[in-house]
């Protein structure tokens, strides 16, 4: 009789987790209660409207900020305690952003800022180079490396991004409204990127306000009013 197969473990989980920020005199509670678990390979969509504490929940999964009320596992480590220069550790090794922004560096070439992540890692000159050619080829823009953001188009700079995001190899990409500032069908294209990319074994959390957005993710997690209302 052979064994039965045991379920993946989280690498990331969120345990009765609450947000809250000090206004004056008022106490303004943001995230109630959130339970959240994140294993290898989902294709996670959090969609909520504006104002549901879903940007909130994406800062808190990316160890961007921290929550005043419950625990963050990652694998296996409570991170919700950590002082922010051990939090930066864990968002430079383990998770890959890309935001609807692109958030690149205006005077810096496309094969610079994905070489970015990798000078905080500490990884020499040449290796660096390497490797962030590597992953912008991968994203057809090879003849673009030596392009300024402003001399890309929107898809073209949310391509850097996105290969920005993968040059670490990062446990978990977290993309917030990706598609934001994109025409629809760029938009798409956009989406097809992280679909292949989940097919390819990596993690994806998408934040979408976009039901046709997160109808493309394997799973969907609505949040309203700073709690999970619905897990598709």
């Amino acid at each position: 009789m052979s064994a039965p197969k045991l379920s993946k473990m989280p690498i990331l989980e969120l345990q009765n987790v609450g947000k809250a920020y000090q206004i004056d005199s008022q106490n303004l509670q943001i995230l109630k209660g959130i339970n959240l678990e994140v294993k290898k390979g989902d294709f996670i969509a959090i969609m909520g409207p504006s104002g549901s504490g879903k940007s909130t929940l994406m800062n808190i999964i990316g160890c961007l900020d921290t929550p005043t009320s419950g625990k963050v596992i990652f694998e296996n480590h409570d991170v919700s305690k950590l002082s922010e220069t051990e939090l930066a550790q864990i968002r430079n090794q383990k998770v890959g952003f890309v935001f609807q922004t692109f958030n690149l560096i205006p005077r810096t070439t496309a094969l610079a800022n994905v070489e970015l992540p990798l000078i905080y890692k500490g990884l020499p000159a040449t290796e660096r180079t390497v490797l962030a050619k590597k992953v912008l080829e991968q994203f057809g823009l090879g003849p673009r490396i030596s392009h300024f953001p402003n001399q890309l188009s929107g898809g073209e700079q949310q391509r850097v991004a996105i290969s920005r995001a993968l040059v670490t190899q990062p446990l978990i990409i977290l993309a917030d409204e990706p598609t934001g500032n994109l025409d629809s069908k760029t938009g798409e294209e956009i989406i097809k990127i992280f679909q292949d990319l989940n097919k390819a074994g990596n993690t994806v959390i998408l934040v979408t306000h976009d039901k046709d957005i997160a109808d493309q993710a394997k799973k969907i997690i609505k949040i309203h009013d700073g709690q999970i209302v619905g897990n598709i």
